[in-house]
């Protein structure tokens, strides 16, 4: 009986080392994190562009004095107000132009909200970059306790549009490149539109009247004679161009985004062209970055319109987005991953992050949520957390993937708070609907609050 119990259990602990065998080894167990949980090297980072913190109230908003604020009793304390201060920014002596009335405001009302990180910071002195002005723009944001991570480079027409004189004009592109790399930044973004498709914008009525952002492929413009959209153009709360409107313009022709002509300074352009412009640009520009130690991100086409202006948009299917990180097979060689954009498309946002942070090719990220009625042609950008997209889903889905790079909680939406401090069209022109420092706010904190749920959980 012994024998028998002692040659039932020897068979029994072979069969389990067997299995043990063939079985995968576990995942490591993920990191312990306590409450507060912040960023790290190994997490994601929230970043705001540098004019993201506004400016100043208005001349027109008075705020109390300490000799005249009104006594709120004899308890506690109250620090007395200080007037709000504008000084002119410093002249750069190398000619960039300063962004905003006063850069170290922005600064500080952006660490306000606790994020540390900036993006498209500005490079002063033209092209090509130098290391110079790369380094001082870093230790700009440096000492006002900010880290400069990514910057935008614009693409001369030579190049987009593959024509002869783009053998010498990137040249400053790549010189650019690795300055950027020697002066301290990580990511140099770019766009690649043979035309982006702004004019199908204008706003729309949110909820309790804030602000949101539409897109229409059928929406009617005005455009001159050059076929350029006139401006303003106003519309009611159903999109239609007001009767006033139509009166300041009585010589301007009436027609649909769709529609919109070629621009003589762009012509058109066919997908097989721009692909082919875009992969000449890659197979010089991604070495230059491997070398300098920094990653390219392209923004998807947003909007995404397969066709604007007459030209074919490489980047306006995720077709094409797998396809462009193929023709340079490198971690240099990535995109900014826009969820936005994503369901745009009428792709699932989740499913696109985890292809794309699984590959090691999300280089930079915008974080926003749309309602899209049909996909490609009509939609509507909306607070944060009532569109259709799964945004605690595309976190964990970068966290899971170990994405450690930049995240933009982007285009805000208008509140009643801040529409006195832009005009009439948005704080950024051509982006009507769009909101400013409070809209902001709002943003990184829903991000923040989504991504220390997933750091938490992961």
């Amino acid at each position: 009986m012994g024998d028998r119990f002692s040659r039932r259990r020897m068979m029994q602990g072979a069969g389990a080392a067997a299995l043990a065998q063939a079985m995968p080894p576990l995942e490591a167990a993920p990191i312990r994190r306590t409450w507060p949980i912040e960023e790290g090297p190994d997490t994601p980072k929230i970043c705001l562009a540098p004019g993201d913190g506004g400016g100043p109230l208005p001349a027109s908003v008075q705020l109390p004095t300490a000799s005249t604020a009104p006594v709120r009793g004899n308890y506690g304390g109250y620090l007395a107000p200080k007037q709000p201060v504008s000084p002119a920014p410093a002249p750069d002596p190398n000619g960039a132009r300063p962004r905003g009335p006063n850069l170290a405001a922005s600064y500080q009302r952006i660490r306000q909200l606790g994020v540390n990180h900036l993006l498209g910071v500005s490079i002063g002195g033209g092209m090509p970059w130098t290391e110079e002005n790369v380094r001082r723009a870093v230790q700009s944001a440096s000492d006002a306790g900010l880290v400069a991570y990514n910057s935008m480079i614009g693409l001369p027409n030579s190049v987009l549009y593959g024509k002869p004189a783009r053998d010498k004009e990137i040249e400053p592109v790549l010189a650019s490149i690795a300055a950027a790399g020697k002066g301290g930044l990580s990511v140099v973004e770019y766009n690649f539109y043979a035309h982006r498709a702004v004019e199908g914008y204008y706003e729309t009525v949110g909820r309790a009247k804030a602000g949101y952002t539409a897109f229409h492929h059928d929406l009617e413009l005005l455009i001159n004679e050059e076929g350029v959209v006139v401006q303003p153009i106003y519309r009611d709360d159903s999109g239609a161009i007001t009767p006033e409107t139509l009166a300041a313009f009585p010589h301007a022709k009436r027609v649909k985004f769709k529609d919109l002509p070629p621009l003589a300074n762009e012509g058109t352009h066919t997908l097989k062209e721009m692909w082919a412009n875009i992969t000449w640009f890659l197979k010089l520009a991604v070495p230059a970055a491997e070398k300098a130690g920094v990653r390219l991100a392209l923004h998807p086409n947003d909007p995404p319109s397969p066709i604007s202006r007459g030209s074919e948009q490489i980047m306006g299917t995720l077709a094409g987005w797998k396809h462009l990180i193929g023709i340079v097979n490198s971690p240099a060689n990535g995109i900014t991953y826009d969820c936005g954009v994503t369901r745009e498309l009428g792709e699932d946002p989740v499913a696109v992050a985890e292809y794309f942070a699984s590959r090691k090719r999300i280089n930079h990220v915008h974080y926003r949520n749309v309602l899209v009625e049909k996909p490609y042609e009509r939609y509507q950008e909306v607070f944060v957390d009532v569109g259709q997209n799964d945004m605690f889903g595309v976190m964990k889905a970068l966290v899971r993937n170990k994405y450690n790079g930049i995240i933009y909680p982007e285009h805000p939406r208008a509140l009643d708070a801040d529409r006195d401090r832009f005009g009439t069209g948005g704080r950024i022109p051509g982006y009507p609907g769009g909101g400013g420092y409070t809209g902001i706010a709002y943003s990184v904190a829903y991000t923040r609050a989504m991504l220390q749920a997933a750091l938490s959980t992961l």
